[in-house]
């Protein structure tokens, strides 16, 4: 997302995307009322689940591509996805304001995050949306190195820019909606990890980064879901609350040093 807008805060949370992926599932755990018979057994339920959240991340993102053709300012583009956040938001609440006490409790668990409490049948419907958005992401890196000098350099070299920004676009919401589907919308993670990463390797390759971000994500989760786990206690704390802890001041230093930044 930061390499195809150009744009150093773009990210899942930031643009909307993940607001997106929670919306579809608020109409899943929530929208009993009106979704009635929809998800009856346990297997489909996670199916349904990691659908609706990756339709709904789709569309946000699909129409932020269709506003970033006309909005080249990245400050406003920032703000058009904050927005988008917004209205998804006010939708979810509308629908917690109907449901029931029990869809509504649901929800709210969801909510706070978790990288716990999956069956092997969950692990292995998230292990095959993750690899099939990773592979899609794998085979977009000649077209991200070409996008990090511009649409037209990228289209001289031969890249398809409607076929590359599809792919992007489809490698983004089958990561992001489903990822928020199981595990819940954790903020943060996604807009912090390629900046550090980016310091550490000190490159925009994206042969180099693209696992990198991978495996430091996956680290820099294992880390917030440890301080969740309170000591000599069953409780565990919100991953979210963690994981803003950690990645709020990554995104204020981002801001400080926005004229700094490469894109």
């Amino acid at each position: 997302m930061q390499t195809l807008f150009r744009n150093p805060l773009a990210g899942p949370f930031v643009l909307g995307i993940s607001s997106g992926a929670s919306l579809g599932a608020a109409l899943l755990l929530m929208g009993s009322t009106f979704l009635t018979g929809f998800a009856t057994f346990s297997f489909l339920s996670d199916v349904s689940l990691a659908i609706a959240a990756s339709i709904g991340s789709f569309l946000v993102l699909f129409v932020v591509m269709l506003v970033a053709q006309r909005v080249k300012d990245t400050m406003a583009l920032l703000i058009i996805g904050l927005m988008f956040g917004s209205i998804t938001s006010a939708i979810v609440s509308v629908l917690a304001y109907f449901s029931s006490a029990e869809d509504l409790q649901r929800f709210i668990f969801w909510s706070f995050g978790s990288v716990g409490n999956l069956s092997i049948d969950q692990l292995l419907l998230l292990g095959t949306i993750v690899a099939m958005g990773v592979l899609l992401s794998v085979r977009s890196i000649k077209s991200l190195n070409a996008f990090l000098l511009g649409e037209n350099y990228a289209q001289s070299l031969g890249v398809s820019l409607k076929k590359s920004r599809l792919t992007i676009i489809i490698s983004t919401g089958l990561l992001a909606g489903g990822i928020t589907a199981f595990a819940g919308p954790i903020a943060f993670v996604g807009l912090a990890v390629p900046h550090l990463t980016r310091q550490i390797f000190d490159t925009m390759e994206h042969k180099v980064l693209i696992p990198a971000v991978m495996l430091y994500g996956a680290i820099l989760m294992l880390l917030c879901d440890t301080l969740a786990q309170l000591p000599n206690s069953a409780s565990v704390l919100p991953i979210n609350a963690i994981t803003s802890l950690v990645g709020a001041p990554v995104v204020i230093w981002i801001l400080v040093r926005k004229r700094k930044m490469m894109f």
